[in-house]
């Protein structure tokens, strides 16, 4: 292949992964029932790109020195439903790689777990050396929706923070960090996402009962929010608040401020050498059935 057609394919293949990210900015925009850009707006989503990738490559380097150290990395993502967690863990882990970084989003226990040790389930998930785990809500659900919707009794509540800090300075004294995020949004806000979802058929798989009551008991959840702040805010694994109202300056500011709680730095990496294609005299490429293949529609 010619020089020009291997720049011109390389352009393409980085276009594409540009895409991706634009696809789900529209899939947002649409959400939102947003209408065309403004130049205002255009300019302000050059600028979230732009600096979006910047960081993306920052979290690169990160995943390099937590699998050249052998660090253990624990990142909590709780708040409101609509609140935008999981749109800030889709752009953390859309250019890492799965086998160093993963997230942990569990269902609702089973019967079997409903009868082991409450944070069982969760350790399963805890990391080994050179590791990133994202818990998409976490063992905090005890303290949240269990708590507002009554699928824990008040010992099981007063016992989960007893529990808590000492589980969590235990995962810290083994050498596991933790870094804990609330996602915090305005009841206006929650409201208009909400909304949106059940107007987007693609998106209102998002909404379950419990998210719509969610919305009934809004104080209720205030209230267990604040009362597991101040209970499970330790120096060892402090919480911290992102104000995410605006999706795009909270996936900044949480990708940024995860960026500036470790002391990662460039790892050196050997010169890639891409070896020349072995071709054989007897080699030959068997013929595919028709009826094997997918039809080109598009």
């Amino acid at each position: 292949m010619q020089e020009q057609d291997w720049k011109r394919r390389l352009e393409e293949d980085l276009v594409d992964t540009y895409d991706e990210e634009l696809e789900m900015e529209r899939d947002d925009r649409a959400t939102s029932g947003e209408e065309a850009f403004t130049d205002e707006q255009r300019e302000r989503r050059k600028s979230y790109l732009r600096e979006l990738f910047r960081l993306q490559g920052e979290l690169v380097k990160l995943q390099d020195w937590v699998v050249h150290t052998g660090h253990r990395l624990v990142v909590i993502f709780e708040g409101r439903d609509a609140a935008g967690k999981g749109g800030a863990i889709k752009r953390m882990t859309q250019r890492l790689n799965p086998r160093v970084c993963r997230v942990a989003a569990l269902p609702a226990p089973n019967n079997r777990e409903r009868t082991q040790w409450y944070f069982q389930r969760y350790a399963a998930h805890l990391p080994a050396g050179g590791e990133i785990v994202l818990f998409d809500r976490s063992w905090y659900n005890r303290a949240g929706v269990e708590r507002v919707m009554g699928f824990c009794t008040d010992d099981e509540y007063e016992e989960f923070f007893r529990s808590v800090p000492e589980f969590e300075k235990m995962l810290v004294r083994s050498g596991i960090q933790i870094i804990k995020y609330w996602f915090s949004v305005s009841d206006e806000e929650q409201e208009v996402r909400f909304r949106a979802r059940i107007k987007d058929p693609l998106k209102q798989w998002k909404l379950s009962p419990m998210d719509l009551e969610s919305r009934r008991r809004w104080e209720a959840y205030t209230q267990a929010k604040e009362l597991m702040m101040e209970r499970t805010h330790i120096p060892e694994a402090p919480w911290w608040v992102v104000q995410a109202n605006d999706k795009k300056r909270a996936r900044l500011n949480c990708i940024h401020h995860l960026l500036s709680q470790l002391p990662y730095y460039e790892i050196e990496r050997s010169t890639v050498q891409l070896p020349p294609r072995v071709h054989h005299d007897d080699y030959f490429r068997q013929p595919v059935l028709c009826s094997m293949m997918v039809p080109e529609v598009f």
